[in-house]
């Protein structure tokens, strides 16, 4: 354990000094987090963020939202992908937050534990780990950590994490091997490395920052 979290050190600090440091800052509300990142399943920032404006722009507010048809909410996200699925989980979400806490706020989830928090969250339609560690970590800043296809990749490849270890099991793994503090720049981080050099088909494990210490960079020259 002790090995490890120096080598972590490590690790974030030839990446910081690759891509630079990453401060936080809040992003958006956290049910409109919550709801951009239901928008995001399996669809790119791009189609993900232009349903998300269209939605607000057709309805303006929330509570619009949670009163509206899934059908009409649906037409509104069509750019995004999986419209009539997103549709559903969004206004099951919204009225189940509605019936729960009677508003829309979701500041409450600072006085719990990440957690705790999640639980609460993850009892929405729709809500998993990873939406719910976004929601945590992006909006309320908490040291929630949302572990997407690049962060299991890069942190399996480096062994930060078992290869063998599921994803949802992974949140809480990192979260308790990763300062807090250090929680949100690791999670950007990881996410830059596995976008521009630790790709899925063939990683540039030549150029990369790490490879003197990455247990795969072996395993990965001999395919290159």
């Amino acid at each position: 354990m002790g090995h490890r979290q120096v080598n972590i050190e490590y690790i974030l600090k030839l990446l910081t000094q690759s891509y630079g440091n990453r401060i936080w800052q809040k992003r958006l509300e956290p049910v409109d987090e919550l709801i951009l990142t239901i928008l995001s399943q399996n669809t790119s920032d791009t189609n993900s963020h232009r349903a998300f404006k269209s939605l607000r722009e057709e309805f303006g507010s929330l509570e619009k939202v949670a009163a509206a048809e899934t059908r009409q909410i649906a037409d509104a996200i069509r750019g995004g992908g999986l419209a009539d699925a997103k549709a559903k989980y969004i206004k099951n979400a919204l009225m189940e937050l509605k019936k729960k806490t009677g508003d829309f706020n979701l500041q409450f989830l600072l006085e719990m534990d990440v957690r705790s928090a999640r639980e609460w969250l993850i009892r929405l339609p729709g809500v998993g780990m990873k939406t719910a560690s976004c929601v945590l970590l992006f909006s309320l800043g908490m040291p929630a950590f949302p572990v997407d296809t690049h962060v299991f990749r890069v942190t399996r490849r480096l062994g930060i994490i078992d290869p063998k270890i599921s994803v949802d099991a992974a949140h809480p793994k990192l979260e308790g091997l990763i300062p807090p503090r250090d929680i949100y720049r690791s999670h950007m981080l990881f996410i830059e490395q596995g976008r521009k050099v630790c790709k899925a088909q063939r990683p540039l494990c030549p150029i990369c920052i790490l490879k003197d210490i990455c247990p795969s960079f072996n395993t990965f020259r001999r395919s290159l």
